[in-house]
Parts: structure tokens; C-alpha cells; sequence
């Protein structure tokens, strides 16, 4: 394909005080060099795999995970068959201890098996890995979000040469290069039209992937795919390297290395008892989308009212005892109307 020339921008992780406390407004990634190449993690990482490997199982905690696996025949992209209804892979419970030497057997293969854990929360499998390699900056950052509220996430991905198909995220991303070479694709959200989702049901990892093959895009089919092109940028990292990825943030993940880790932390701007906004999309699928063209542009009318207008726009008129749900939504008012809804829904 066209290669995309922007790259990301690069500060040093010496330099991320001035930026840190306000990281959660920033609207384009940003990698942070060398945050945390003074991790035992990353160190053991540059010493050799079985240095990294040996260390990982030390804190291991034995509990067998979900792991992905895929014929050599993918070339480590997990994505889907032809006929687009079933993934290309298949998801096996097993030790990671077995996981990681099955990596380390198929090293110096040409072609390996994809073997893969993905998203694995780091407290459910090494609860012991954090206390060694922290962020230096989590008091800093995170400082004006109650981190309960926040549900700051921290979870591990390793693998061989393989690569997470482009896909967004609800919440911010911070991604931590620990062992091996990681190279982002990234484009902003309103590049979706032309990056061609897949299906809602079944996904690779729980999140809609582009439908392109970006080593070898099919632009007969996937036309628009120029345009991403031309709005896409580059983020290469190195053992040490830290990627910010705003929300809704388009981006494909693929591992370089024949042995790869990465630690991620994701977390909300928002309370966690005002939902996910996904299942405002669900609904709107099931009652809006087949409406007449004149009632989804009425529709489209009343949510830029409602919704897409700045918070307190259709309140504000209104007396501030009358407001209810126009006004603040708070925990309690929260519940209101997630009963309400379910109500609704029951009927």
C-alpha cells in the first residue's frame, strides 16, 4: 500500500511532567520515550527472552488464561475466515507457562503458528508484576480522576510476530513497549467511513476491526481506504517507549519481534455508573436505524439537542429544580434512569 509518512509525535519521557497531569485532554497519541525503560520487566526484556520469560514466571500465579492460536497460514493476523462469520483463530484455555515456551519453541521458524494472549488483566494472572513496574507518573496523571471511578486498567499482551487487526477503544490507552518492537497504526475517529468495519458480532477481541488487510489492501473493494491512508499516522516504539492513545483512536498493533510484551492502562474520563456508550449504539440500531429518512433527521435533531450540544444546553432555560436528567447526572440519578430504561426495555 501508499506508505503513510506522518509519525507520531515523540517527547521524552523526561520531559512528561510538563504533560502528564493533563494527559486525559490530549487529542492525537503521543509516545513517550524511554517512561519506562527502568522497569525490571523492560531490563530483563534486553537482556535475552529467556531472561524475560524466567522473570514473568516468577510472578506467574499458575491460573490458566485464554489464549489465541492461528495456523501459519494467517501470518499472524487475527482477523476472519472468508466467509467473514467465524474468526480465524481459535481460543484455547491453557497455562501461560506453556504459552510462553510454545513462543520460545517456534522461534526460528520461518513461518510460526500465531500464539497470542491478549488483554490479560495483570492482577488475574501476575498480581505481583505491578509492584516492581509502576508508572512513575500514576499520582501525577491520574490525580484528578477517583481512580474507582477511573477503573484504571493495567493488563499485559504477549506473543510472537503477530498482529491486532485496526480496532478503537472506549477509553484512553497508555501502551508500554516492554520486550521486542511494536509498531502502531493510528487514525482519528472520524476516519471510520474509511477504514470499513467488520462485524459487530463475532470480533477478534470483543471491539469491530477494519475489514483491510493493510499489508495488502484491496482498494477495488475497499476504495476509501486512500483516504485513511493520507490521514493515518506511524508510531514505532522500542522497549522502554510509552504510546498515548486517546479514546475512540483508531489503531492496528503489530508485534515486529519473534517474542513480544506490552503493558497497557486504560481508564475512563467518566464515572463508571454513567455506562457504556456502546449500548446507546445497540439501541439505536434496533430503533432508529430503519425508521423513515424524515424521523432519523428529526432523530439526528433531538440527540445534537440533547446529546451533541455542550452538557448544560437544553437545561439551562429551564428552572434548576426542573432540570432532572438535563441538569447534573450524579450516582443517584444515574440509577434513576438505568431503571427507568430497564423498564422500558422489559415491556
Amino acid at each position: 500500500m501508499n506508505e503513510i509518512s506522518r509519525k507520531t509525535r515523540v517527547i521524552d519521557g523526561r520531559d512528561f511532567t510538563d504533560i502528564g497531569a493533563n494527559i486525559s485532554s490530549l487529542t492525537e497519541p503521543l509516545i513517550i520515550k524511554g517512561l519506562v525503560e527502568n522497569w525490571p520487566l523492560v531490563k530483563a526484556g534486553l537482556q535475552s527472552d529467556r531472561c524475560v520469560i524466567d522473570y514473568l514466571k516468577k510472578h506467574y500465579n499458575g491460573k490458566p488464561a485464554g489464549v489465541y492460536f492461528g495456523e501459519p497460514s494467517i501470518n499472524g493476523r487475527f482477523a476472519y475466515d472468508e466467509s467473514c462469520s467465524k474468526l480465524n483463530f481459535s481460543v484455547r484455555k491453557t497455562s501461560l507457562d506453556e504459552m510462553l515456551d510454545s513462543i520460545q519453541q517456534y522461534k526460528n521458524d520461518a513461518c510460526p503458528p500465531a500464539i497470542y494472549i491478549a488483554s490479560n488483566s495483570i492482577e488475574n494472572h501476575f498480581p505481583s508484576l505491578t509492584s516492581e513496574n509502576k508508572l512513575i507518573f500514576d499520582e501525577q496523571a491520574f490525580a484528578p480522576l477517583n481512580p474507582k471511578e477511573a477503573d484504571l486498567l493495567a493488563s499485559i499482551w504477549i506473543g510472537n510476530k503477530t498482529l491486532v487487526s485496526c480496532h478503537f477503544d472506549a477509553q484512553n490507552n497508555l501502551a508500554c513497549c516492554v520486550a521486542g518492537q511494536r509498531r502502531f497504526t493510528l487514525f482519528p475517529p472520524e476516519q471510520i467511513n474509511n477504514l470499513y468495519p467488520g462485524p459487530l458480532d463475532p470480533t477478534p477481541g470483543g471491539q469491530v476491526i477494519s475489514m483491510v488487510n493493510f499489508k495488502a489492501p484491496d482498494l477495488d473493494k475497499y476504495p476509501r481506504f486512500t483516504q485513511a491512508i493520507e490521514a493515518g499516522q506511524v508510531a514505532d516504539m522500542a522497549p522502554g517507549d510509552t504510546l498515548f492513545i486517546p479514546s475512540m483512536w483508531w489503531h492496528q498493533v503489530e508485534a515486529l519481534s519473534p517474542f513480544n510484551i506490552l503493558v497497557n492502562y486504560w481508564w475512563n474520563t467518566s464515572p463508571l455508573y454513567r455506562g457504556q456508550a456502546s449500548n446507546v449504539l445497540s439501541h439505536a440500531l434496533l430503533s432508529i436505524r430503519d425508521c423513515p429518512e424524515r424521523e432519523k433527521l428529526a432523530w439526528k435533531a433531538i440527540f445534537d439537542y440533547y446529546i451533541f450540544a455542550e452538557s448544560s444546553h437544553a437545561g439551562k432555560h429551564l428552572p434548576e429544580a426542573s432540570r432532572g436528567a438535563l441538569g447534573d447526572i450524579d450516582a443517584v440519578m444515574a440509577r434513576r434512569l438505568r431503571g427507568q430504561l430497564i423498564n422500558k426495555l422489559n415491556r
